[in-house]
């Protein structure tokens, strides 16, 4: 999943003083002492647990020209984008993708056969992701090997070059929400760490991500991971033939809004295929968005649930990473949907 409109590129002031912080501990001291936090919000965050902070590195370096892209044989087919993407066109520059009609695929059709088998890729890459994360591995290492998992079986790591991102796959970790861009950082004990993968085989996407626990994780960070895992079944379980497709938002809010988590409304689902991001748009929370599921739509759902009540977003200086403003950890699901003529086949469990 990839965010189409970048948010304001600013520090938020309340945390311009704690830009050089890493550890929890050391936000929720200031937050104690800080005139610009009120007596509840500290409260809230004082539930938040303890985990180290993901900040940009200062000085900052905005964008991500000094990123180095790994190489793709010539032989692998490559998305359009990736084929015209020009290194010195920035994100705000680079083409659309082109789309038409209603994104569904032919049930029983070539068609089915290959997102199908992207989305069966997908998946396996999402659990290969998985077995790497644990304490002193960074994020960049888990993209190499992901990436070169990727080619091994002939396929393209769709988010590198898409609107000029310059990794294989995302990784989010902590109070990082989405489009975490991997790093040199060593993963430690305690984090929580999204992993968004997403593959183009022979001419479809396929896209699905997972949130890992990283050694030992503390209790609100379990609660937080198994939470969203509860949220995205719910979501599931509102598709079918003939449902609206605001009912995912509608049972995602209803299975969270006694809880102590909040679902990020700045990333939403989107239909998938020949195109990576396209109609119809899923959005995870309450929403008046028209239009029901009919047989062939093929679509992702993948709610970002934050601790507290405060959802809101900030993006780093690279315009990519998106962090929680109070710096809440966040945790993500993702999985690829069909609708079929009598229910729902979920292509990436």
């Amino acid at each position: 999943m990839i965010m189409n409109k970048l948010l304001p590129l600013f520090l938020s002031p309340r945390l311009r003083n704690v830009s050089k912080l890493t550890g929890r501990s050391c936000l929720k001291r200031y937050v104690a002492t800080s005139h610009s936090v009120d007596s509840d919000e500290f409260r809230e965050i004082e539930d938040f647990g303890m985990y180290s902070v993901i900040l940009p590195e200062e000085p900052f370096v905005w964008g991500v020209s000094h990123i180095t892209r790994r190489p793709v044989p010539n032989h692998i087919l490559r998305p359009k984008y990736a084929v015209r993407h020009d290194h010195s066109m920035s994100s705000d520059t680079d083409h659309q993708e082109q789309y038409d009609g209603d994104g569904r695929i032919g049930l029983g059709s070539i068609e089915e056969k290959r997102v199908r088998a992207a989305a069966t890729l997908a998946k396996n890459v999402r659990q290969y992701a998985g077995s790497l994360v644990q304490p002193g591995v960074t994020t960049n290492s888990i993209d190499a090997a992901i990436h070169n998992f990727i080619i091994a079986h002939e396929a393209y790591p769709s988010p590198l070059l898409y609107k000029g991102f310059p990794r294989s796959c995302c990784t989010s970790v902590n109070n990082v929400v989405s489009h975490g861009i991997p790093d040199d950082r060593p993963l430690q004990d305690g984090d929580i760490i999204n992993i968004d993968v997403t593959v183009y085989l022979n001419g479809y996407h396929g896209d699905t991500s997972a949130t890992f626990l990283v050694g030992d994780v503390d209790e609100p960070g379990r609660d937080l991971v198994q939470m969203t895992n509860a949220a995205i079944e719910a979501g599931i379980d509102a598709c079918g033939p003939g449902r609206p497709f605001n009912a995912i938002g509608r049972a995602i809010y209803e299975i969270i809004r006694n809880t102590r988590h909040s679902v990020c409304p700045a990333f939403a689902g989107h239909g998938i295929g020949t195109v990576f991001h396209r109609p119809p748009w899923i959005y995870h929370s309450l929403n008046e968005e028209p239009g029901v599921m009919l047989p062939g739509h093929c679509f992702t759902i993948e709610p970002s649930l934050v601790q507290g009540s405060d959802p809101s977003v900030w993006i780093f200086p690279d315009g990519w990473t998106a962090s929680t403003e109070n710096c809440a950890r966040s945790a993500q699901a993702e999985h690829m949907i069909l609708i079929t003529e009598t229910g729902v086949d979920i292509l990436t469990q």
